[in-house]
């Protein structure tokens, strides 16, 4: 295990996309020391933010980081295998473009955490930002594959063009979740700020709290006793939405019948 503590106080964004199990596996210790880390525009080494101790009694590949890492972005950046664990908490892009390996964040994650992802499975322990799985602007390439998991609130716009892949958010999330996504599944146990499924086209939107309203380009298809998000069934009872029909879509959004009583109201909508 190659442990990473912070030296000192972060003050710009830094890119550390170096900070990666197949960047570390070929490297001797003194080579992981002088990788380069960009401090804003200047160019840094990562002996000159952290101070880099290596336990070979552990054969496995595994970056251990130490501190207050908000600054940091593109820990674990298209990585394929190994293990990241963050003691605090870190900034953007987390884990983009990430094949495989595992990521655990003890403390929160930034906005874009698993962009453009592909597979493995990142866990955050705390809250995370907006945009979670999603694509970057101006791109429709979201999350493909793998998982991760928010073990309390996370923000808006969570699996944008998301096309495969699974998302768990145990807290609360933010408006337009499953916005342009195609495929994949998103379950949150918390409330939703609404707007769910906007423009999606396929995939699966299960949410366990409250739901402010729903889009009116959604229909109203049955109540379901319960859902299947990835290997578990969640027990429900559920109204089960399809759409979005402005883009013909064929998704499916779940929406737990007792903390929604105010969608009595589409109850009268459903097919005899």
């Amino acid at each position: 295990m190659i442990t990473l503590t912070q030296k000192h106080r972060f003050i710009v964004p830094m890119h550390a996309e170096n900070i990666t199990p197949d960047i570390f596996e070929t490297k001797t210790i003194d080579e992981i020391k002088a990788l380069p880390v960009f401090e804003g525009n200047r160019r840094r080494v990562v002996a000159d933010l952290f101070k880099v101790d290596d336990d070979t009694s552990n054969e496995d590949m595994t970056i251990r980081l130490i501190g207050d890492l908000t600054k940091l972005k593109k820990i674990g950046a298209k990585m394929s295998f190994g293990k990241i664990v963050v003691d605090g908490s870190v900034g953007m892009r987390l884990g983009e473009d990430m094949r495989g390996g595992i990521i655990t964040v003890k403390g929160n994650a930034d906005s874009w955490t698993g962009t453009m992802m592909k597979g493995g499975r990142i866990e955050v322990l705390g809250n995370a930002g907006d945009y979670i799985g999603a694509s970057y602007r101006g791109s429709t390439e979201g999350m493909k594959g793998g998982i991760i998991i928010v073990h309390r609130d996370a923000g808006s716009e969570v699996g944008c063009f998301m096309r495969n892949g699974l998302i768990k958010v145990l807290g609360n999330i933010g408006s337009f979740a499953g916005i342009h996504m195609s495929d994949g599944t998103i379950l949150v146990e918390g409330d939703s700020e609404g707007r769910l499924g906007a423009q999606m086209r396929g995939g699966k939107i299960v949410v366990l709290g409250h739901v402010p309203s729903i889009l009116p380009t959604f229909t109203v298809n049955s109540i379901r006793r319960r859902a299947t998000v990835g290997d578990e069934r969640v027990s429900g009872p559920f109204y089960l939405y399809t759409g979005d029909l402005a883009e013909k879509g064929e998704g499916r959004l779940y929406v737990y019948q007792t903390k929604n009583p105010h969608l009595q109201v589409y109850e009268r909508y459903l097919p005899s």
